[in-house]
């Protein structure tokens, strides 16, 4: 038998009556220590309600699981872990081998601490997008500022999870808010979509659960400079939001700047290339009928550019229409007739224009 078991976010303390009946019973307690942070003296207080030693284990023996599974087969097994304990697809991938190898399973849930950040800052958890983990490898970053972006074109929050790991011979790691912020202003100078700045608003939630608990928001610029000490850290980047939330923000927080939507200039790369390219356009197609007019040979040119203006016409039709595509398609359909009467009468509108 597998017990998977949750200690929510408060430490051991937090483990319910139910679920320390089922621990004292077990022959082995596993309790893992890296998908967030469960504390040498929270370990100490588990060997002490429990009246026998618990075994600390990282991600490698938990991710191969064949110990677990061995064991588990004849034995009552559990593995503990913070919040709850199918939040981590980690565990979630263990429980189905061991379902797949006729191994019972069982849940005894706690406070997640994912849903713990988003009621804690009075934010709408139905507002919230896709979640993502920051990791402290540079290409991490892309990752996460490609999911804030796509997050913020449906108005929808994202929260970041930092990355955490506690090898044995080492104190904690925990990637700090700064860390998070300088990363993704990097990011945004490599992708340059406009969506994340010093202006950018920002909620940090610091060692959630504990007595010393931290939520922080304002513009990144200023929670950069705050020391929120040691983690684990959660960031959200707001989209758009209620009033309820910005005044939930504002009163449960530690509210450094006026709330703000972050979603209201976000552009998707369509729109971002039709804006760019179309007056680029017109004014091609204008030089070009500007130089036709003096060439004795403009034979057919003219309906060419006429059906130029029209893609580029077709292009901020499709734009309005959301039809995001096909305003991309007409707008590179009329830039390819420009070209074609370029190439083929050696006139070149792209070079002369302003």
């Amino acid at each position: 038998m597998l017990w998977f078991v949750g200690t929510g976010i408060n430490g051991y303390r937090g483990l319910s009556l139910v679920a320390l009946d089922v621990l004292k019973k077990c022959e082995v307690v596993y309790v893992e220590r890296f998908t967030s942070a469960l504390s040498d003296s929270d370990l100490q207080g588990l060997n002490s309600i429990l009246g026998k030693q618990v075994t600390p284990v990282q991600r490698g023996l938990v991710e191969d699981g064949r110990e677990i599974l061995e064991a588990a087969k004849t034995k009552e097994i559990a593995l503990v872990t913070y919040g709850d304990p199918l939040i981590a697809t980690t565990h979630t991938e263990l429980r189905s081998r061991a379902a797949r190898n006729s191994t019972k399973t069982a849940v005894l849930h706690a406070a997640s601490g994912v849903a713990s950040i988003m009621g804690e800052t009075g934010l709408h958890a139905y507002k919230f997008g896709r979640m993502v983990t920051m990791m402290s490898e540079p290409q991490s970053a892309i990752s996460v500022y490609n999911t804030i972006f796509e997050n913020l074109l449906a108005g929808s929050h994202t929260l970041i999870l930092t990355e955490y790991s506690h090898a044995e011979s080492k104190e904690p790691l925990f990637l700090d808010p700064a860390s998070v912020f300088r990363m993704l202003l990097d990011a945004e100078r490599d992708q340059k979509h406009q969506i994340f700045s010093d202006n950018t608003f920002a909620v940090v939630a610091t060692r959630l659960g504990l007595s010393d608990q931290m939520i922080s928001s304002g513009r990144v610029g200023s929670l950069a400079k705050i020391d929120f000490g040691a983690g684990p850290h959660s960031v959200i980047v707001t989209g758009s939001l209620h009033f309820t939330e910005a005044e939930a923000l504002a009163a449960l927080t530690e509210n450094i700047d006026e709330p703000a939507d972050n979603s209201h200039s976000v552009k998707r790369i369509s729109v971002q290339m039709v804006e760019r390219y179309a007056p680029k356009a017109k004014q091609a197609v204008q030089q070009m009928r500007d130089i036709v007019r003096q060439n004795a040979d403009s034979k057919g040119m003219f309906e060419v550019l006429d059906n130029a203006e029209y893609y580029i016409a077709d292009s901020e039709r499709f734009l309005r229409q959301a039809r995001f595509e096909l305003a991309v398609l007409s707008i590179g359909y009329a830039e390819g007739l420009v070209d074609a009467l370029r190439f083929q009468k050696g006139i070149n509108p792209w070079e002369t224009r302003g």
